[in-house]
């Protein structure tokens, strides 16, 4: 009987754990001008939580997110992925460590360019990592598909 216990305890904090899911994603599309969209990619973070940024100081071991586009032959990505967000700069001096990271929300920002006036998607991924001040979760991968209209 107590070995019955034990396996649905274990299983109980399994499934809970698999279920924590503490940053929500949204995705949008604007139109900025002409054949020139902004590709909107907000993350909001559960307090307490925090997801990191693109780029991290050579001493973080946290897993920076990661943003794989899928190649569209219908438009140019304009430079690179800007951070939209307050972003805090995190020291662990007990492990001597560092991250650049956000809490409560950040807005990943992507402009492109069509190269005619047609409608397209905007696909690909996301790969982040998030902590709260005693554990970390395995990365996670969420994909996007958004359409430019």
């Amino acid at each position: 009987m107590k070995l019955a216990v034990l396996i649905a305890s274990v299983l109980l904090t399994i499934s809970v754990k698999a279920q924590l899911n503490p940053v929500t994603w949204s995705f949008s599309a604007q139109k900025v001008g002409d054949k020139t969209y902004e590709i909107q990619m907000v993350a909001t973070m559960q307090t307490g939580w925090h997801l990191y940024s693109q780029v991290q100081p050579e001493d973080a071991i946290a897993i920076p997110t990661t943003f794989t586009i899928t190649p569209n032959p219908l438009f140019t990505l304009d430079g690179k992925i800007k951070e939209v967000g307050k972003m805090e700069v995190m020291k662990d001096k007990d492990l001597g460590v560092s991250a650049n990271q956000y809490s409560k929300t950040v807005t990943f920002v992507q402009k492109i360019k069509l190269k005619a006036n047609v409608k397209t998607n905007f696909k690909g991924n996301v790969e982040y990592q998030t902590c709260d001040d005693k554990k970390c979760l395995p990365p996670k991968t969420v994909n996007f598909d958004i359409a430019i209209k």
